[in-house]
């Protein structure tokens, strides 16, 4: 350090005094941490905080700042005021106090509140560059918070505890509340804030709130980057727009009209309507009168009723409703001729319908989408439901209600071969679109027989899939996800769904390179049959953002001619893929404006199964009121590809491949009236990549996947008399660590030949001996046996399909193998039926989202049987940590022979119960019973159970851990620990219940 900066520092140090070292072991206890719960403060907690310094020995002092300045100052006295407001933090600090409660309690007639969350993040921000942030606490007593987005914003932007004073003394208002008491309600709504906190984190992959504070997981939207910088510093933002200026402006307006005149009648006041539609509320783009008017179009074939439509919702976008309502078109001046003008028919092969799965919509819903889709050459998508097989057949009059597009989200619910086989393009679900990083939901009361059914789960049983960062960690995991689907369906497209945000190019440009044909990037706007109100909002970024990052980022990493890229999320008009075209999407989903067109009224009741028109329920009386035809769903999609189609003539172009990334004919409105909008700058969204010669600007070429030389090409011919005539074949060779999805591309082949029944059992065996790569056995079939002397890798038996796999070690060699691990991590994710034996342990994640599979393992690492709903896990050693997190189905045997099994389990949602030794074998069961008569009665025969899976175990691997324990099972039986989700105990009850009262109605015993 220079000297002149030396002394200046010198000054400062000697000026505050020395800060403390956290880490010295001298200070050691001198340095106190006050430790909450939760950040969550009732009014008395809060003062308890503030009283602290009486009751601990003076470790804590606190201060109250006010978050407030006189009204009369207006607008232009909120730079100064948080300036005195950072100034009076820093002077806390150094006169010693050590927690800071920034408080909005002041507010009045005559004094304006600051925004809670801008003056949290320019108090924690200040205090950041003065270095004082680590010897304070920050609380915020505020009125704002209302939402769990109100406090996971404040959490993120420094808050380590927060006070909703107007909130509680809201509930505290309805002394009258049925059944509990004002303190009950209050803790009640703190739970809730609590949980929901607790999931947006999870989301994110955050496990502590310590982590989240202060963490700023956000993008801004329509802020001056001046204004970031300043007080949000760190926050990512591509449109700039407001200020400190606006914001200042919008706070004294609501102040003015929260302590003037205007709200002096009840009718005056704001009715809200964010999420349901309200008169005179917020503002929607489907309201009654676009509803009506789009389905009156669509019913009767009118363009011109639905040109109306079209211009009631252009005005809407015009009044800033979305990003893309506030660009321009920028038409030609010499129009091409609307005859020249590919038609209408071709443009509509570029459209999708989103993931909305059967279960979230009626089978009436989802079906008449797949043949209005099919009859267009178009694609719809089934979501992660699964499909029923009959869908796969043609109808009498050549209708197919196949869904084309095959969305893979945890790989489980109704993702097996056939599933796959049957597909034209496969999607991995990287995000949920509207509810980005949150897994799909569906309720239990949706569940019912059929959807459990398909989906290979319990009816009753809430479905949920965790958040993908549970499964894919990095971009080779993903890569090898692709590399996966690809195998099982060599004709299909591998498509990966990502969220719009800032940077998703990046993700987009690695999904490219991981070798995906197609790449989805889904805007915020909509949801899905099954989300829950806490989901619907503030998630996600617009399609427009994550869409032109995405086709920017490709074209200049030469990257974009390999790879389709397609936008949704609130497309209505042809307008709209119009803009989307020019941003870069070569394709244009839609999901709320094909269910309106089937018969969808926005009710917003999806999540109760109680949709009045029989689009978003499995109530078969509601079903049956379903109006919905295909014709409806084809007017929609032509229409709109001819409202494109004028479009297009306008702005000079004969083919949408010619409008793709023309960003030049777009331009900012360029009369904004908006006081807010004025400062917005698309520049960023709306620039034009330079494409040096030959270099591609759309999808143009075609992935090389290196499947020639897989080894499931020799399996394949070396299988051909089981594969045409079903007779049996052995199959013996070696294999390398290279040979990666063995398996999976003849089991592709049985599936399509014979569908998810496969062959008889050992039709095809295979015998292999050396070590094997990724994901062997993934998606095997039923009918094929593959074992392997030697080890295994990651993924061992992914998406298992009714296939048998047996790894065991060398019978010669020096290892033991109930000591050792035999097959790596994740092994059985998404299995869904067949059998497994592997001589050794496991790593981590063993029979995660397993939903059928039954399995015997030796040991296991930490997160055995997570998120399973379903077969059976026989574990014969010691397991890790968080056994059995998320399970909801199936059920687990574990020997526990150290008594520490307990405190290893994760008993949120199962109990442990001993196994009865009188508990035998159910009647009329011979000496070897197959697989679905192994899982029969589930919740009963534990003990036969156990031991029947012991014996095939030690037959099929040579196992000498399992025929040490058969030898003395008497003694072993009362070390094992049955593992029974208390959901799964329950649904099954019921089913049981209801069994004895049909069989009591007619006459059963």
């Amino acid at each position: 350090i220079d000297p002149i900066r030396e002394e200046l520092v010198m000054s400062l140090v000697s000026l505050i005094g020395p800060r403390p070292n956290l880490l010295d072991l001298d200070t050691g206890g001198s340095h106190k941490r006050l430790e909450i719960a939760h950040p969550i403060l009732t009014n008395v907690g809060l003062e308890r905080v503030r009283r602290i310094e009486n009751h601990v020995d003076q470790a804590f002092r606190t201060r109250r700042l006010n978050m407030c300045y006189p009204v009369s100052e207006g607008a232009e006295g909120m730079e100064p005021a948080l300036a005195a407001l950072c100034a009076q933090a820093t002077a806390g600090v150094e006169a010693g106090y050590n927690i800071l409660i920034l408080s909005d309690r002041c507010v009045d007639a005559d004094q304006v509140g600051i925004p809670a969350l801008l003056a949290t993040a320019a108090v924690h921000h200040h205090l950041i560059r003065e270095g004082l942030r680590t010897e304070v606490g920050l609380v915020v007593e505020t009125g704002e918070a209302r939402q769990v987005h109100d406090f996971c914003l404040l959490g993120g932007y420094g808050a380590e505890a927060v006070n909703p004073y107007l909130a509680l003394d809201s509930i505290a208002l309805f002394d009258d509340l049925p059944d509990i008491d004002v303190d009950e309600a209050q803790l009640r709504y703190v739970e809730a804030i609590k949980k929901g906190m607790k999931k947006v984190m999870s989301k994110m992959g955050i496990s502590t709130f310590q982590s989240y504070c202060g963490a700023q997981i956000f993008d801004g939207v329509g802020l001056s980057q001046e204004f970031v910088d300043a007080y949000f510093t760190g926050t990512h933002t591509v449109v700039d727009g407001v200020g400190l200026a606006e914001i200042a402006e919008e706070t004294v307006r609501r102040h003015h009209g929260a302590y003037g005149q205007a709200h002096v009648y009840r009718d005056a006041l704001d009715v809200g309507g964010e999420l349901a539609y309200r008169l005179r509320g917020e503002e929607h783009v489907w309201t009654p009168e676009t509803i009506t008017t789009l389905q009156h179009a669509v019913r009767g074939g009118d363009f011109a009723r639905f040109e109306h439509y079209e211009q009631m919702v252009d005005d809407q976008t015009a009044k800033l409703k979305n990003l893309r309502g506030l660009f321009e078109l920028r038409f030609a001046d010499e129009p091409v001729p609307l005859d020249e003008v590919e038609p209408a028919t071709e443009i509509v092969k570029r459209f999708a319908t989103g993931a909305m799965s059967f279960g979230s919509i009626s089978s009436e819903a989802h079906t008449t989408l797949a043949i209005a889709m099919n009859r267009l050459g178009a694609r719809s998508n089934t979501g992660e439901g699964g499909e029923e097989a009959e869908r796969y057949e043609l109808l009498p009059n050549g209708d197919s209600m196949r869904s084309a597009v095959k969305q893979v989200a945890s790989g489980r619910f109704g993702v097996t071969t056939e599933y796959l086989v049957n597909a034209d393009d496969i999607q991995i679900k990287m995000a949920q679109g509207a509810k980005p990083g949150e897994g799909g939901q569906l309720p239990g009361h949706k569940v019912d027989a059929r959807i459990a059914r398909v989906r290979h789960s319990t009816p009753g049983v809430g479905l949920i899939s965790p958040p993908p960062h549970h499964d894919i960690y990095s971009i080779e995991d993903l890569k090898q996800l692709i590399y996966d689907l690809k195998n099982v369906n060599p004709a299909a497209r591998i498509s990966v769904k990502l969220v719009s945000e800032v940077g998703v190019g990046t993700i987009a440009a690695g999904v490219a390179k991981a070798r995906a044909d197609h790449v989805l990037i889904s805007g915020n706007e909509g949801g899905t049959g099954a989300s829950p109100l806490t989901s619907v909002m503030q998630a996600g970024s617009h399609w427009e953002i994550g869409l032109a990052d995405t086709h920017q980022t490709l074209v200049a990493n030469e990257l974009r001619g390999r790879i389709a890229v397609q936008a949704d999320g609130g497309m209505r008009t042809g307008r709209d893929i119009v803009v989307a075209a020019l941003l870069g999407a070569d394709e244009v989903g839609f999901g709320t404006a094909a269910l309106i067109a089937e018969g969808c009224i926005m009710m917003r009741k999806c999540h109760l199964n109680t949709c009045p028109v029989g689009v978003a329920t499995q109530d078969p009386e509601l079903r049956e009121l379903f109006p919905g035809q295909p014709e409806h769903v084809v007017n929609l999609f032509l229409f709109i590809a001819e409202s494109a189609r004028r479009l297009m003539a306008r702005l000079g172009f004969r083919t949408f491949e010619e409008m793709i990334g023309q960003t030049d004919r777009l331009d900012m409105r360029p009369a904004i009236t908006h006081w807010k909008a004025r400062g917005l700058d698309y520049s960023r969204i709306l620039h034009k990549p330079g494409a040096g010669p030959g270099v591609a600007i759309s999808n143009s070429e075609s992935q090389d996947h290196e499947l020639e030389e897989v080894l499931d090409q020799r399996l394949i011919i070396e299988a051909k008399p089981a594969l045409e005539r079903g007779e049996p074949v052995v199959i013996e060779m070696d294999v390398r660590n290279t040979d990666r999805t063995v398996g999976a591309m003849l089991s592709g082949e049985v599936a399509r030949r014979y569908g998810h029944a496969g062959l008889d059992p050992d039709t095809i065996r295979i015998r292999m001996k050396g070590t094997a790569g990724q994901s062997f056995g993934a998606w095997l079939a039923s009918g094929v046996t593959l074992e392997l002397e030697g080890d295994a890798n990651d993924y061992v038996g992914k998406g298992l399909s009714g296939g048998r796999l047996i790894v065991a070690a060398p019978p010669v060699g020096p290892l033991v193998p109930y000591e050792n691990i035999i097959i790596g991590n994740t092994v059985l994710y998404g299995a869904i039926a067949g059998e497994c034996y592997f001589n050794g342990g496991a790593g981590e994640r063993f029979a995660v989202r397993n939903s059928g599979a039954i399995a015997v393992v030796e040991r296991v690492g930490d997160h055995g049987c997570e998120y399973m709903t379903g077969g059976c896990v026989v574990v014969l050693g010691e397991t890790g940590r968080n056994f059995a997190a998320g399970m909801s189905g199936g059920i687990a045997y574990v020997i526990d022979e150290f008594g520490v099994f307990r405190q290893r389990c994760n008993r949120a949602m199962v109990e442990l119960e001993a196994i009865d030794a009188s508990d035998g074998a159910p009647f009329g069961v011979g000496p070897d019973p197959t697989t679905a008569e192994l899982m029969a009665d589930p919740l009963r025969h534990h003990a036969w159970r156990l031991r029947t899976l012991l014996e095939r175990h030690a037959t099929l691997v040579d196992s000498s851990r399992a025929r040490h324990i058969l030898n003395r099972f008497d003694e072993y039986l009362p070390k094992f620990v049955a593992v029974i989700p208390v959901e799964y105990r329950r649904a099954l009850g019921e089913l049981q219940q209801a069994a004895w009262a049909v069989d009591a109605a007619v006459g059963g015993d």
